[in-house]
């Protein structure tokens, strides 16, 4: 990348279609309000069982136009193959360089895919990386993101979510944008950490996503987790009912 464009939020997927799974009501929500969203793609699913890594560009292509974001880019790591090394890392601190996202979103801390572990420590090194004026010099000057966050949707073996984003304005245009994705999903019962009931997967993300949202007493929502602790200034202004 040889400009600079300075996003609110970018959210990091080992691949195309992940985003829109864990967190595309959100980065809608974003777009609404008038923020500058992107996604970062690391891969471009060459090794999945169902389609090519040509249609799912397109699909992926589609799904942006869809949520409204305002930029997409696939940084063309292996699929099944993405590693947390130097040169990896370093490819990675470009992209963040160049976009200047305030807020990064990356995968879960766990996951059953090991490009989706891989690359949430991946995402973690290089945001801090790149902050290092003197680690992998290049075209844009060093930059670091103010804050992680972490997806955990479809994943609750672990931990509670520190907040949920209520997506109920954006759920219809949040399944629009993984329908993009007809080569992975259309008739289908599972994908990625989506685990199988028996119905449908896009019945099964709408549960999902009710779930989440009853949570915070809305209709539908996405789950998020961050290591640190949240800051409240006003006691009196916290929301969602303790009875």
């Amino acid at each position: 990348m040889s400009s600079v464009m300075s996003l609110d939020l970018l959210a990091v997927a080992p691949h195309r279609d992940d985003a829109e799974l864990t967190c595309g009501g959100t980065l809608i929500k974003a777009v609404d309000a008038g923020h500058r969203v992107g996604i970062l793609d690391l891969t471009q699913g060459e090794m999945g069982t169902k389609g090519s890594a040509e249609l799912r560009a397109a699909e992926a292509a589609a799904s942006a136009q869809v949520m409204g974001i305002h930029v997409r880019e696939n940084l063309g790591l292996p699929d099944a193959g993405i590693t947390n090394d130097d040169h990896t890392r370093a490819r990675l601190v470009q992209v963040l360089r160049a976009l200047r996202p305030r807020i990064v979103i990356a995968p879960a801390l766990r996951g059953r895919h090991p490009d989706h572990r891989r690359t949430t420590e991946l995402v973690r090194d290089a945001c801090f990386l790149s902050g290092l004026a003197k680690y992998a010099p290049g075209d844009h000057p060093a930059f670091r993101p103010l804050k992680l966050l972490h997806v955990i949707a479809y994943r609750e073996d672990y931990v509670k979510p520190t907040f949920v984003v209520d997506i109920s304005a954006q759920f219809e245009r949040k399944l629009d944008a993984i329908k993009c994705f007809g080569s992975q999903f259309d008739a289908t019962t599972q994908a990625g950490e989506v685990y199988p009931n028996g119905e449908p997967l896009y019945d099964i993300v709408r549960h999902h996503a009710a779930h989440y949202g009853s949570l915070i007493r809305s209709r539908y929502g996405e789950p998020f987790f961050t290591e640190e602790t949240m800051r409240v200034d006003d006691v009196t202004t916290l929301d969602v009912s303790t009875f």
